[in-house]
């Protein structure tokens, strides 16, 4: 069975930082981009970040840039977010997800990180920044 398993979530004040990991299975993770959507109350689902498992390539939402890094364990098959400089708007529910789209033309072609026609998705982290 594919899982996305995330973890990491948690309760922080502004300008603090959390990790989330995504520990991946069922399926071959060398082939997929990995990331990280979010979704606070009342909004849309938004690309958050992702990494490319074959060549490392990043996206970053401006909203994040600077802020956020991501990184990928492939030997683990695990993807973990790195949230610095944490503000109350990054107050979410955060989704990793995987993507065979992405690893194999977005990528290249500069696409964002869209939740549609996204393969597998995990449960849910709630990250919630306090003021």
């Amino acid at each position: 069975d594919v899982q996305l398993q995330a973890s990491g979530g948690g309760l922080v004040q502004a300008g603090g930082s959390l990790r989330l990991s995504c520990a991946a299975s069922g399926f071959t993770f060398d082939d997929y981009a990995i990331g990280w959507f979010r979704q606070a109350p009342g909004k849309e689902r938004e690309g958050v970040s992702c990494i490319s498992s074959s060549d490392g390539s990043t996206y970053y939402a401006d909203s994040v840039k600077g802020r956020f890094t991501i990184s990928s364990d492939n030997a683990k098959n695990t993807v973990y977010l790195q949230m610095n400089i944490l503000k109350p708007e990054d107050t979410a529910v955060y989704y990793c997800a995987a993507d065979l789209f992405w690893e194999l033309l977005g990528r290249t072609y500069g696409s964002t990180w869209s939740p549609v026609g996204v393969d597998y998705w995990g449960k849910g982290t709630l990250v919630t920044v306090s003021s």
